[in-house]
């Protein structure tokens, strides 16, 4: 029991940072727009990361470096470009939260319909694939860190495995299906224009903190 707590404690620190992942699924369970999808990506990619992890995975990254180089600079790229999107999200406006009495939400511009602007379930999937895989530090961290500190629990290490991918499926639910809580102060426009302003900060620091590293080395 205390090796699944030991899992569960660091899972949650690792994952419970502001990062690109976790801000995409806040937005998404915000506008209460394929959260599940979203929520059970991110929740079976960490698992897969982290069982590779614990079966040894972290030293085949060990032994070829470049392998975090080209994802570090595949997701600084993908990074760049979504701030980019949100940046002009922010710019140009024109999106609102509509509520109804049941605490239906739904996200759409001025007072038009809310399909016309309702994702479709291809894009977002691709995006929460694309800022899970292509974040190296989510390799650094979870593969390497996480599978080398569950080694030293010797035959319990899949135990602590077990307790770092409930703290995964904790997180990620809470925090997309706990963001529609949020939907009360996000129902006019300039709300959402903020959001996407921050949206848009953090992902583009992210893509620079992601290759000063290497520019400067």
């Amino acid at each position: 029991m205390l090796t699944v707590l030991a899992g569960l404690g660091l899972g949650l620190s690792l994952i419970v940072a502001i990062g690109a992942q976790n801000v995409f699924v806040l937005r998404q369970g915000i506008r209460r727009e394929h959260v599940l999808a979203v929520v059970t990506i991110c929740a079976l990619s960490d698992a897969v990361l982290i069982i590779a992890g614990v079966a040894g995975l972290g030293f085949l990254i060990s032994a070829a470096p470049w392998l975090v180089v080209v994802a570090r600079w595949a997701g600084a790229l993908f990074l760049l470009s979504y701030g980019v999107l949100a940046a002009r999200r922010a710019w140009r406006g024109g999106e609102e939260l509509e509520v109804d009495d049941t605490g239906a939400a739904a996200s759409a511009p001025a007072a038009s319909a809310a399909t016309l602007t309702r994702t479709r379930l291809a894009p977002v999937i691709l995006t929460t694939l694309a800022l899970t895989w292509l974040n190296p530090h989510v390799y650094l961290d979870t593969v390497l860190m996480l599978g080398s500190i569950a080694a030293t629990h010797g035959s319990e290490r899949w135990l602590f495995a077990a307790g770092a991918v409930v703290a995964s499926i904790l997180w990620f639910s809470a925090l997309g299906f706990g963001a529609r809580y949020l939907g009360r102060w996000l129902r006019t426009e300039r709300s959402w224009r903020i959001l996407d302003a921050v949206i848009a900060v953090v992902m583009i620091s992210l893509a620079v903190t992601l290759v000063v590293p290497v520019l400067g080395a």
